[in-house]
């Protein structure tokens, strides 16, 4: 690898779950690094970041961060991950590291923990160099798996994730063209009853485990219950003419 100025720390983006979604960049980096850090629930087990590395590279410097998720009243809880995952980004650098990388899901920039990471790292280390490396995102598969249009013309496209509840989808809904939801779960059923109440259900797609076995893509409106964490729910726009809405 050639030599840098100072020790760097990357988020890497490694798509929503398909080997085949990552990109050359990310290949690259992930195969330079000195250190792999990628987030997992359980030391225990290997997370969908991981699994997507392991397709990828040819090395095993690899290390889990176990991390807490979808727990903001509990901030305790989610910073002291972080800072032990920080911790051992400095005592990689310490034994002579001089790029540390942490693979995330999608993209690191969109809703990523590596947000968390980054602060905690540039807290312990004010030196380093942050960098990112771009990912596929989720609602990017999605729409191309089941053939949705994201946007086109001058439709607007809006993301936001559905632990925010209802009220904040309806209020998209009402200001936006194309609507994006990430983070379903528990709060998937209360925010289906505001896209049917928008009459928008019918054009809606659900999807979950993108890329992976027991991937599930179907019509939203055949949804009835909660689905797993990381999932998205797809609004398209109300669409008359090609290339415009109605």
């Amino acid at each position: 690898m050639s030599a840098r100025a100072k020790p760097t720390l990357a988020g890497v983006g490694v798509g929503p779950g398909d080997p085949e979604l990552i990109t050359v960049k990310a290949v690259r980096v992930l195969s330079e690094a000195d250190l792999v850090l990628v987030p997992v629930l359980d030391s225990g087990e290997p997370g969908r970041a991981e699994a997507t590395v392991r397709a990828i590279v040819g090395h095993d410097r690899i290390r889990r961060v176990v991390f807490a998720l979808g727990e903001p009243g509990r901030p305790g809880r989610r910073e002291a991950p972080w800072d032990a995952a920080a911790a051992q980004v400095a005592a990689a650098f310490s034994d002579g590291a001089a790029l540390v990388a942490y693979a995330t899901i999608g993209d690191p920039n969109i809703y990523s923990t590596f947000t968390h990471l980054a602060a905690a790292a540039r807290a312990r280390l004010p030196g380093i160099a942050v960098i990112t490396v771009p990912g596929i995102t989720a609602m990017q598969d999605l729409a191309a798996r089941s053939g949705t249009v994201l946007c086109a013309g001058g439709e607007s496209l809006a993301l936001l994730p559905l632990t925010a509840g209802a009220g904040r989808f309806r209020e998209a809904l009402a200001a936006h063209d194309t609507v994006v939801g990430y983070k379903s779960g528990r709060h998937l059923p209360g925010v289906l009853a505001a896209v049917r109440d928008a009459g928008r259900l019918g054009t809606a797609v659900h999807g979950a485990s993108l890329g992976l076995p027991g991937e599930d893509i179907r019509p939203a409106a055949e949804v009835t219950g909660p689905a797993p964490y990381l999932s998205v729910l797809l609004v398209p726009a109300r669409r008359g003419a090609p290339g415009g809405t109605r």
